[in-house]
């Protein structure tokens, strides 16, 4: 293996561009995913409804949606990482994708049959795919390696701050303003436009070397060890982790009305954002496993308490303890994928990643709702929860090992 300094040094690491710490773009980011998730969470606990209720859709095209929609979110991530890393261009196909699921809200508000509304969902999240691997690239670009769990920790507070204001401004437009559901999905369609605005005007590519010409191309031996081992790891916890729709199940199985599950989503979401930058700031101080394997423990705990209690009132408390599990992981994750790899396979490694788990994520759901019919509503987080304690250990013991081949010095430490 090269020399550490030979492959990346310090002084090179993201370009006379890149900030000392949080970055303009950074928060401008962060801006355009809460106008986004603003639209995006008024009408994700709702599209179900608005299929079955409104255009009559039997349930199995609910769930044969919800599946193509994760395929190309899934396969789109690393297409889009790749072409981001092979012509140096993030900005373009973040704004291709945020502007195909702002559109996406409008096709489902104008469709007349579940046929086109499906189409809507898949495009949505089309759109989601397209852009996330290269905004996660163009974040990492703005920012200096040892600062990449706040910058991303921020992004993910501000992102998670319009996934609590969706659902709130959903209840508020049903419930009190008796707004039929059809016309939220218009209204969804404002705050994703106003995103896509802010994107074009205020965001800029961060060019963090010369455009090479020549042919890029792009093989998983480039990839490091370190990072191959993490996706291992990663995957066995993903198995575990099914579809939020399951926790919703839960709820309305154990006799939560509607309105209230809405709040139980907007409570998680809350604690996902208050946490999301605390755990970025203490990423960068401790070290970003550590951060994980806590964030893997309290899943482990929320997961078997979810299939364990049989009262109400503790979804009160496991909702928003989900959150934080989400909030100590998911910007975490990424910012320390990015340190695992070459700065120019940034956005593919990314989107290689990210592909990966949600692939797994599918599965799991799969492997949910298999159980949940066959073994009781209780199995599948039993299940969940007994691969996220798996994926811990596994953790702990390939610490070292992580450690060991890690490409970069300036990956923090713990």
């Amino acid at each position: 293996m090269e020399p550490v300094h030979d492959i990346l040094s310090p002084d090179t690491q993201k370009g006379e561009q890149a900030q000392p710490e949080v970055s303009k773009n950074v928060v401008i980011m962060g801006v355009v995913s809460f106008f986004t998730d603003v639209a995006s969470e008024m009408v994700y606990p709702i599209l179900p409804i608005f299929l079955t209720a409104t255009l009559g859709a039997p349930m199995t095209i609910v769930g044969l949606m919800e599946g193509l929609a994760a395929s190309a979110l899934n396969m789109l991530k690393i297409v889009s990482g790749w072409l981001s890393d092979k012509y140096q261009k993030r900005k373009i196909i973040v704004v291709v994708g945020y502007s195909i699921s702002a559109l996406a809200k409008l096709v489902v508000a104008m469709s007349s049959g579940w046929h086109t509304a499906m189409f809507g969902k898949v495009l949505d999240r089309t759109g989601k795919g397209t852009r996330s691997s290269p905004r996660d690239a163009l974040i990492a670009d703005s920012t200096l390696a040892e600062h990449r769990g706040r910058a991303f920790g921020l992004h993910r507070a501000i992102d998670n701050a319009g996934a609590i204001i969706g659902p709130l401004l959903a209840i508020y437009l049903l419930f009190f303003l008796h707004i039929e559901i059809r016309s939220i999905f218009y209204i969804a369609f404002i705050p994703a436009l106003i995103g896509v605005i802010c994107l074009i005007l205020f965001v800029k590519d961060i060019h963090t070397k010369p455009v090479n010409h020549t042919v890029f191309r792009f093989k998983l031996t480039d990839l490091s060890p370190s990072f191959k081992v993490f996706l291992a790891i990663s995957i066995v916890f993903a198995l575990g982790n099914s579809a939020d729709a399951f926790m919703i199940l839960k709820a309305k199985d154990m006799g939560m009305p509607i309105e209230l599950i809405l709040v139980l989503y907007a409570l998680l979401n809350l604690t996902h954002s208050l946490s999301s930058y605390p755990a970025g700031i203490v990423s960068d101080k401790i070290g970003p496993k550590k951060v994980l394997l806590i964030g893997f423990l309290l899943f482990a705990l929320a997961y078997i308490l979810f299939g364990s209690i049989t009262a109400p009132f503790f979804l009160w408390l496991l909702f928003p303890l989900f959150g934080f599990y989400r909030g100590l992981t998911e910007g975490v994750s990424v910012a320390y994928v990015s340190n695992l790899v070459k700065e120019e396979h940034t956005a593919t490694a990314i989107g290689f990643y990210q592909t990966m788990i949600g692939f797994s994520i599918l599965l799991a759901s799969l492997i949910a709702g298999v159980m949940w019919e066959s073994l009781g509503s209780a199995a599948p987080f039993l299940f969940g929860g007994s691969m996220a304690i798996i994926a811990s250990l596994l953790f702990i013991i390939l610490e070292k090992k992580i450690n060991h081949i890690s490409l970069f010095a300036k990956t923090p430490n713990p």
